[in-house]
């Protein structure tokens, strides 16, 4: 079933709730516009996309929260948002308030409303509640909401000011590791460089709140007059906007260019005060470029979608009507102190072999991430790709959600589900590359290779086939910060999982190098200062506006410093992703059991820098992919297709996957890092990669790279599996959903007590503490010890707490889940008490202190 948008198919996805919004626009005063807008004679805003020319004595603006208090369904500008963007809401007891004090300012609020707020404020933030103390008169418009119910029955909104901390002096990394002493030139002139660039967005630009909003100029802008279109294309020597609404003709809507390469067209409204462009028209930007015409999509476009039939995409112009957009009812939950997160694409969510939208996953995947103990949830390929066989890589349109799935309103929809049930949601964000696609993207844009990116060599990835971005270029800089808010702002996500930043950070991209740990690697000319430059910007824009949001970049190099707060000199990350974990599992899987070397495991987990958080992975959607391997693959194999079923003998390779597969997962995310990630469907150890429906490719080099039949077979997760009672899947995905809530009970990831005390080469066997809790894990292949004594720190009664060898996890039920185990006094593996135990072969089981 489906509904048209201008004869584009999108599926129909139920919302879960229909109602009118508030605009995130409100009426600013001239005093908090960016300095590069200039007002015309005729009243309209030019943009200027290079730097200003004003005076350098002109005054910068400082960026506060707004002294108006935005209520629920009140009337401001048409583009929308149900929350004031430069406040952070959240639910509060307005019984708990006091000391109300009238708001003198009104003019975005309901006459016959009082507002008050309660000053409870420690120059951090001021507690706003919003009471209805006579009767509310018609709204304006005839525009009522769930919102304003909600007020009506008695919630209320804590606001939170927003501010961009200030630069601060880069100096305590020197603190924090006296190594990078000798690199201080290097590290002071990174920092320079950012300070300067704060600086100069602060002075040409009123700071990076007011740089980071280019989303409200550039592109499709609504006002209460009309439609106002611009797009930053200094290459073009002309250009006009065409689409279903003027029936795509180039001389219908003529743009005009300013001084610094902004095109521009406003429509004003139709006869009848509705939009020139109705919502759900194709639109695109018509411009005779250097290397000729050429029809784009904007770049700033909101939604994109490809027609049933036709190979390139269309803009579309998307503006609904109130009644059909989401309004969001749940405030962001609280970033956990312990990250577990849950990978996952929305696409290939589905046990049929189909797509997914996102009310499906919303329905159907997120009460499962709840169930199995994650605490967020990680989306990818959200932002347009026109290739779905590139993961989500290859993006072509950075503010569109992926149309595949479903709406813009359907992913809000998702986010705020994922919300009530105290899920973060963070997005796999793209801006390390860009897709070459020249139709559908940024490349060649204006007709030019050196708009967004570099251009020539510099500016294309010869491994991943795509451009790269010109992060010392101040429009590029608009662009990514901006759309880095879009999806925070917009869409209410919590955070970030930066793709592919080594490859951001270095000339050389990472491709051939193999990092040694030597700081030299790090800091010298390899380095691309811009891109990481721009990478303390987006952390600062980030924490400074989303104080509770989570970045986490994806770097191999082990960059110093990365996971450190941009003030204290570092790159700003709150997590780095751990990836030599993964490729060591993959290497151990490839010897005997006999190979396997404790002190290796233990140091690959543990070789982390101190005070940089990492999230840490056994196997993350990488090992999925279609030509490698899951770990549950490389261990059980063929296998898995014919011996998982309880009701039939299992084999030798089955019992040491299964066991291995428990045991690898446990030491590593008791080892590994402060946070933990996990593949949807990985849980369980799916049987089948990843492959994306695809066609047979004829490259340019005459050689041609076989496809599946477009196939959706393999590029679906079977769930089914993992919940069947009768099958052995259900074993492994009952251990991880234990793992989980382990960890939750006691957060051992982020206890700063961690101590190895055993890594026995001959017994094949790891002990280690982390926080209240013992670890023991016993690798040997075919040894169990009794009486096996183990160190610990306090004395007292341990009782077993998790055993991957439970009936209940497919194991063998060898150990007494009901025992109590005394410790003694003594030095033993240099920890004052012991304790002995029973420890049988492949097995992990964790031991806690009880009263």
């Amino acid at each position: 079933m489906a509904y048209s948008l201008s004869g584009v198919h999108l599926p129909t996805v139920p919302s879960i709730c229909n109602s009118s919004r508030s605009s995130f626009l409100s009426n600013r005063k001239t005093s908090n516009l960016p300095i590069l807008f200039k007002k015309n004679s005729t009243c309209t805003w030019k943009i200027c996309a290079g730097k200003s020319s004003y005076d350098s004595d002109s005054p910068s603006i400082t960026v506060t929260t707004s002294e108006k208090v935005l209520v629920p369904g009140s009337k401001t500008d048409a583009s929308a948002s149900a929350i004031e963007e430069s406040e952070v809401v959240e639910e509060v007891d307005p019984l708990a308030m006091e000391d109300d004090v009238e708001v003198e300012s009104t003019e975005e609020l309901f006459s016959s409303e009082l507002i008050s707020v309660d000053k409870n404020v420690d120059d951090e933030e001021e507690t706003v509640s919003v009471n209805l103390v006579s009767e509310i008169g018609e709204l304006e418009g005839a525009r009522a909401s769930n919102d304003l119910d909600a007020v009506k029955s008695g919630k209320a909104f804590r606001t939170t000011k927003r501010s961009i901390p200030p630069p601060g002096t880069g100096k305590k990394i020197y603190q924090i590791d006296p190594y990078l002493e000798t690199h201080r030139p290097h590290l002071d002139y990174r920092f320079a460089q950012y300070k300067k660039m704060r600086e100069e967005i602060d002075k040409y630009e009123g700071g990076l709140e007011i740089f980071s909003r280019g989303y409200e100029k550039l592109g499709f802008n609504r006002s209460t007059t009309g439609v106002t279109y611009r797009e930053w294309a200094p290459g073009a020597k002309s250009a006009s906007l065409i689409g279903d609404f003027n029936n795509w003709n180039p001389n219908a809507d003529v743009m005009t260019q300013n001084e610094f390469g902004v095109w521009e067209v406003f429509l004003p409204n139709n006869a009848d005060g509705s939009s020139p462009i109705p919502h759900g028209s194709r639109v695109k930007i018509h411009m005779d470029t250097p290397t000729g015409i050429k029809d784009s999509i904007p770049a700033w476009i909101r939604f994109s979608v490809q027609a049933p039939g036709e190979i390139p995409y269309n803009g579309i112009y998307y503006d609904p009507p109130e009644e059909e957009r989401y309004v969001f009812q749940h405030p962001r939950p609280k970033r956990p102190k312990s990250l577990r997160i849950y990978e996952a694409h929305v696409g290939m969510s589905s046990t049929e072999p189909k797509i997914n939208t996102y009310a499906e996953f919303r329905d159907d995947v997120l009460p499962r991430i709840k169930m199995l103990g994650y605490n967020a949830v990680q989306l990818m390929a959200i932002q347009e790709h026109s290739y779905y066989a590139s993961f989500g890589y290859h993006v072509t349109n950075f503010f569109a959600p992926s149309s595949r799935c479903g709406t813009p309103d359907d992913l809000k929809s998702l986010i705020d589900k994922a919300h009530e049930l105290g899920l973060l949601v963070l997005m796999d964000i793209v801006h390390s590359h860009a897709s070459n696609n020249v139709l559908d993207g940024l490349n060649m844009f204006d007709g030019t290779d050196g708009q967004y990116f570099h251009s020539g060599a510099r500016g294309y990835h010869w491994m991943w086939d795509s451009r790269l971005f010109n992060y010392g270029s101040w429009e590029v800089l608009r662009f990514l910060l901006s759309n880095a808010r879009w999806w925070l702002d917009e869409y209410k996500f919590d955070g970030f999982r930066f793709d592919g930043v080594t490859s951001m950070m270095y000339t050389h991209h990472g491709l051939q190098m193999a990092f040694t740990g030597n700081y030299d690697e790090y800091f010298g000319l390899a380095t691309d200062v811009d891109a990481v430059v721009y990478l303390m910007l987006v952390n600062d824009l980030i924490h400074g506006l989303f104080p509770e949001a989570v970045t986490v970049g994806e770097d191999v190099s082990g960059m110093p410093t990365f996971g450190i707060p941009v003030q204290d000199g570092g790159v700003g990350f709150d997590y780095r992703l751990h990836m030599a974990v993964a490729d060591k599992w993959i290497e151990l899987l490839k010897k005997r059991d006999e190979d396997w070397q404790m002190g290796d495991i233990v140091h690959t987990l543990t070789n982390r820098r101190w005070s940089e958080k990492c999230v840490v992975y056994a196997e993350s959607h990488d090992q999925a992919l279609v030509g490698d391997k899951t770990i549950a693959f490389w261990l059980m194999d063929k296998d898995m297709y014919d011996f998982m079923a309880l009701d039939r003998p299992s084999t030798p390779l089955i019992d040491r996957g299964i066991a291995l597969h428990k045991m690898i997962r446990l030491i590593t995310m008791g080892l590994g890092g402060e946070g933990y990630l996990n593949f949807m469907g990985n849980e369980f150890g799916h049987p089948e990669w990843i492959d994306f429906p695809r066609g047979e490719q004829h490259l340019p080099d005459g050689r041609v790279i076989p496809g599946n039949n477009n196939s959706y077979d393999k590029c679906r997760r079977r769930f089914d599996l993992g919940d069947a009672e009768y099958l052995r899947y259900h074993g492994m995905q009952q251990f991880d959903q234990a793992m989980q809530h382990l960890e939750d009970r006691y957060g051992f990831m982020t206890s700063q007590h961690q101590y190895i005390s055993r890594k026995d080469e001959g017994d094949r066997v790891i002990v280690f503490e982390r926080g209240d809790l013992v670890f023991v894990f016993n690798f040997h292949w075919t040894t169990s010890y009794s009486d096996y004594r183990v160190g610990c720190l306090k004395p007292g009664k341990y009782k077993v707490v998790l055993d991957s060898d439970s009936k209940l996890f497919g194991g063998f039920n060898r150990i007494d889940p009901d025992a109590d185990y005394f410790s003694m006094e003594g030095m033993y593996d240099n920890r004052p008490n012991s304790f002995m135990l029973y420890t049988p072969c492949r097995t992990a089981v964790v031991y806690a202190l009880v009263d």
